[in-house]
């Protein structure tokens, strides 16, 4: 029989497939190989897994090494995802075998033990479907009556029945023999979602994130691939499960930052999501409250389809939202020997005023600051030394008392007693965070049950599934959180919530920053009072209550920001006007990353000026990175920009070439349309 020839995408950092024959003599069983199949062959001195992309034709024979192994145990890759990996690893810039080894699941396959459902928690959530508002009603028809590839945007505020359009779409998908796919970011992916969709979907729900265990992760991952659950719930990896006969895409919370992978294949969640939907020939419905500003100008140009619920399920009004102004209630405070209602630091008068009449009444409160452990910063005031980590270039936080923790790296330390500085006892610690708070809640209120939602606390599933018991219990009166509790909880009880100190986020060096803080201060105050028909109250305390975030978050008006922010980003041609990569560059030395981030910009100055093609890419930098030391390695950092995707495409292709430019020791990362530019 005649010897046949393969490319195979193999595991392994290489940009180009290989090239290896098959002799049929060497196999004892029948072969059937097709493109999809999964091998595994040798690299090197080395056995590693890959998968074939097609036959091909070499032109030398001699050389060629054979494929060892049929993995047979795993059905071949079908062509429409395979294209979906082609595009990402094109798109990305990544190894497309690399890419293409997230396709399997962690594990062998545990014989023939039927996979367990997905852990969830008892609910009251009525399985069969609740009456639908006219809104939803609207929103709905034109996704069922859509037929192909199909992009919708559902903009709904906080608490108008999102969820249960998704629902009814998944009924009309099932009904139609296809499957669905729903991601949502990993940080909403709660208990409460999941018995949502298993509660309407009984046995039919697999759910894949990175609190299962790898065990789990194979058990879902093959009851989708078997058939037997024909809808797939996870955060952003769930798309690696090769899914078939799809009928929609969901992405909740569409606008997440979480939805963009930092390491390895930087892809992002959502902007795959639509390229997976368009080769699946499919709908896919993007879902927010607060859409990203490149979502929101798809749908203004007509990319997207603009669905909306502007109000409420049961005519429930939206929370009434109050903003304290910090640094007049600071001037307040001036010529005052003591503060006569004993109040922290942190907390005004009228957050003290809500906080204690919801007690009063037995409802819920939450506390929201984006920051964790009990102060910011340790410095000695005698001579200004700051604690920081050896590490990073970053200040240690204090916990506790006297624990000081990096955030980045993990390194600790006790706090000293004195300065090894100049030996002085004078030691403070400054700002605040959600451990103080509790700690300040406890002696306020004495007789309040507190809980505190960050990652120091809840550290898995089981952590997170007991909080969330407990609130649905009214087992807790005061709960304290960072952004674990701003977006995808819903407490009946919960009707008052206070930002404590809205301005962290607001001046980061980031194009995006004034969005995130608009979307975070927006998802957070729609936690409130999504059970009352008064709406609940919002407390927003800041030093800057005329920022744009606030002052759009404050009346939910989230189209006058969107066009005031549209228009500074299309002045500086920032996406969704403009497309941007990141280039970082790191060393373990400073001096070499800095001297590689100069051949860089070097480089791209030779491309701009040899190629009239790549006139319009802008170049950004090269500077140290706004976080320039992490775990001992120095970070510096160059922006492109360029009206022309395309353009930046072959413009990045060419500027990596063969990589054999970069020393050893060093890198040198792009980051197709990035979201962490810090």
């Amino acid at each position: 029989m005649k010897t046949t020839f393969f490319q195979v995408a193999v595991n392994a950092p290489l940009s180009t497939p290989l090239t290896y024959s098959l002799d049929p003599s060497k196999f004892e069983n029948e072969i059937n190989i097709t493109r999809g199949t999964a091998v595994q062959v040798p690299l090197g001195k080395r056995k590693v897994h890959g998968v074939v992309l097609g036959e091909t034709s070499p032109s030398n024979e001699f050389s060629m090494r054979s494929i060892d192994h049929i993995l047979s145990e795993y059905p071949p890759l079908h062509d429409t995802y395979i294209k979906w990996v082609e595009w990402l690893a094109q798109y990305y810039m990544h190894p497309i075998g690399r890419v293409i080894h997230s396709s399997f699941p962690p594990l062998k396959r545990g014989g023939k033990r039927k996979s367990q459902n997905p852990p969830v928690i008892p609910s009251v959530e009525p399985s069969s479907p609740p009456k639908l508002t006219d809104e939803q009603k609207s929103c709905l028809q034109p996704i069922i009556d859509s037929s192909g590839f199909q992009p919708f945007l559902l903009h709904g505020v906080t608490g108008s029945g999102k969820t249960e359009v998704y629902l009814q779409i998944l009924e009309r998908v099932l009904s139609e023999g296809q499957t669905a796919l729903v991601l949502v970011p990993e940080i909403s992916l709660t208990p409460q979602l999941i018995q949502r969709f298993a509660a309407r979907f009984p046995e039919k729900i697999a759910v894949i994130h990175s609190h299962l265990t790898e065990r789990e992760k194979t058990n879902q991952w093959w009851s989708v691939v078997a058939g037997e659950k024909p809808i797939l719930v996870g955060a952003r990896s769930a798309m690696f499960c090769p899914m078939k006969n799809l009928g929609a895409v969901i992405v909740d919370e569409e606008h997440e930052p979480s939805f963009k992978q930092d390491e390895k294949l930087k892809y992002h969640g959502r902007d795959a999501a639509v390229v997976l939907a368009k080769l699946h020939g499919c709908p896919i419905i993007l879902g927010s409250a607060t859409p990203s500003l490149e979502s929101w100008q798809n749908a203004q140009t007509g990319k997207y389809s603009l669905l909306q619920m502007k109000y409420r399920v049961a005519e429930r009004k939206m929370p009434t939202v109050e903003v304290v102004d910090l640094k007049q209630l600071r001037e307040a405070k001036k010529g005052l020997d003591h503060d006569p209602a004993e109040r922290p630091f942190w907390m005004s008068p009228r957050l003290q005023e809500e906080l204690t009449l919801n007690l009063e009444k037995g409802m819920q409160s939450a506390l929201f600051l984006n920051r964790r452990g009990t102060a910011q910063m340790a410095l000695c005031t005698s001579c200004g030394t700051q604690f920081e980590c050896p590490n990073c270039a970053i200040s240690l936080t204090l916990h506790g008392k006297s624990h000081l923790v990096c955030h980045y790296c993990d390194f600790s330390q006790q706090l000293p007693h004195k300065c090894a500085s100049c030996e002085s006892e004078e030691i403070e610690t400054i700002g605040l965070g959600t451990e103080l708070l509790e700690t300040d809640l406890q002696k306020m209120f004495p007789q309040a049950r507190l809980a505190r939602a960050d990652r120091d606390e809840i550290s898995g599933r089981k952590d997170l599934e007991a909080l969330i018991r407990n609130m649905d219990k009214g087992n807790i009166d005061i709960l304290v959180g960072t952004q674990m509790i701003a977006k995808g909880l819903d407490f009946p009880k919960l009707t008052v919530v206070g930002l404590v100190l809205a301005d962290i986020g607001f001046n980061l060096p980031d194009f995006r920053a004034t969005e995130r803080s608009f979307q975070l201060l927006t998802q957070v105050s729609g936690r409130a009072g999504r059970h009352v028909q008064d709406g609940g109250k919002v407390i927003i305390q800041t030093y800057n209550p005329g920022h744009s975030s606030i002052k759009y978050a404050k009346v939910s008006d989230y189209e006058s920001f969107a066009e005031e922010e549209l228009k500074e980003r299309k002045d500086l041609a920032y996406p969704p006007f403009g497309r941007v990569t990141l280039i970082r560059v790191s060393s373990p030395q400073n001096s070499k990353a800095e001297g590689l981030s100069s051949l860089v910009y070097n480089r791209c100055e030779q491309l701009r000026n040899s190629q009239s093609k790549y006139q319009s890419v802008q170049l950004l930098g090269p500077c140290p990175a706004p976080l320039m030391k992490i775990r001992n390695t120095y970070r510096h950092q160059l922006l492109l920009k360029t009206t022309d995707a395309q353009c930046m495409q072959s413009f990045c292709y060419q500027l990596m070439g063969d990589q054999k430019w970069i020393p050893s020791g060093s890198k040198v990362q792009l980051d197709v349309d990035p979201i962490n530019m810090l």
